[in-house]
């Protein structure tokens, strides 16, 4: 409208034009030019997604387990996201949104929808700002932060994941969260009739422990992230860094695929405390606030036990991983058979960290 307007104000078409001029009438098939431009325009754009069928998901897992899901795209920017959602509206089928790849397990059976896979990739520094796509792995901001001598995310070093999977799950690590350094989220948000997007500062993320509002909202999904830093000294940023991996290459099983910890850390709560006396191990997690789930699975004598080509791994109890040929049925065998007896021992009723695709 205000290209026509400026038309209008800049060239009298009365005076111009030798016959009579009906400004109405120009104006209505000025729309419809402008509709069948759009149109033209959409079906054209249409073509430049190309949508796999048939595609492998094992392939996209760190679990490397799961079936065929039954379209599969790749997307780099808002634009295509919107298109394939339109796609799968279209189709009358169901879709997941796909970051790393990791704290997901897939169906054996596959997924019976179309699995759109976050290639988007912009970084941005603003002062002591990063401003990143949700699609960046989670690693390149963490290098990124520490080239510019920014800190606060050095707990992040080696966590597999994208940007928007670590919002959406709020990740942490070593005492630190992605809460922490998020100041906003910008997300996509799918309406009944078409998307817009929105922003969330910090307090309206409801984030918690291993949640946030991305989590319980699938209207949403997570584009974009601000995260913002203090400054450090760049010697003790690597220091951490270091330090990190090294205690994870050290304690975690990165010798076999995985999907990352399997279960949530129970909070110790009023009951929780009635427990210490029964288990007097218990003290020593009071100051943390939680017990660690692999305490629990290792004092039920999970360590090493193996269904199928899934094992419970020996280096770190709250990790099943996949020896080979390992199934998602395997898996879920193993964590009913550990819920139960954790149940059973000591009262905690653990609760899964990782995503169910296709059950």
């Amino acid at each position: 409208m205000v290209r026509k307007v400026a038309l209008i104000q800049d060239f009298n078409l009365e005076q111009a034009l030798p016959y009579p001029f009906n400004l109405n009438v120009f104006l209505r098939a000025q729309d419809r030019f402008d509709a069948i431009s759009k149109r033209i325009y959409f079906r054209r754009r249409k073509f430049m997604l190309k949508f796999q069928k048939d595609v492998c998901l094992k392939n996209y897992s760190t679990f490397k387990i799961g079936g065929r899901a039954k379209y599969f795209i790749s997307v780099e920017n808002s634009s295509q996201l919107i298109e394939s959602i339109d796609f799968a509206k279209k189709k009358k089928i169901p879709f997941f949104v796909l970051g790393g790849g990791s704290n997901t397990l897939f169906s054996d059976k596959g997924y019976n929808g179309l699995v759109i896979k976050m290639e988007t990739g912009s970084l941005e520094i603003k002062n002591t700002e990063i401003i990143v796509d949700a699609g960046l792995p989670l690693s390149e901001v963490v290098g990124e932060a520490a080239k510019n001598e920014f800190s606060n995310l050095e707990w992040a070093a080696g966590i597999p994941g994208t940007v928007g999977g670590a919002v959406y799950g709020n990740a942490g690590a070593f005492g630190g969260e992605i809460k922490n350094v998020i100041k906003t989220v910008t997300v996509l948000e799918i309406l009944d009739f078409g998307f817009k997007t929105k922003s969330f500062k910090n307090k309206d993320c409801k984030f918690s422990y291993r949640n946030s509002l991305f989590r319980k909202n699938k209207k949403y999904i997570i584009i974009k992230a601000e995260i913002e830093f203090q400054r450090g000294k760049i010697e003790n940023i690597k220091e951490k860094i270091k330090k990190n991996i090294l205690y994870r290459n050290e304690h975690h099983p990165f010798e076999f695929p995985s999907a990352g910890s399997i279960f949530k850390n129970p909070e110790i709560g009023v009951e929780s405390l009635k427990l210490i006396k029964k288990f007097p191990d218990f003290e020593k997690f009071l100051d943390r606030g939680e017990i660690p789930a692999a305490y629990l699975i290792d004092k039920c004598e999970f360590k090493g036990k193996e269904i199928g080509g899934a094992q419970v791994s020996d280096k770190h109890p709250n990790f099943i991983v996949n020896k080979g040929g390992g199934k998602a049925e395997n898996v879920i065998i193993l964590i009913s058979l550990i819920k139960q007896k954790v149940r059973n021992k000591f009262g905690f009723q653990l609760k899964e960290e990782i995503n169910y695709i296709g059950f």
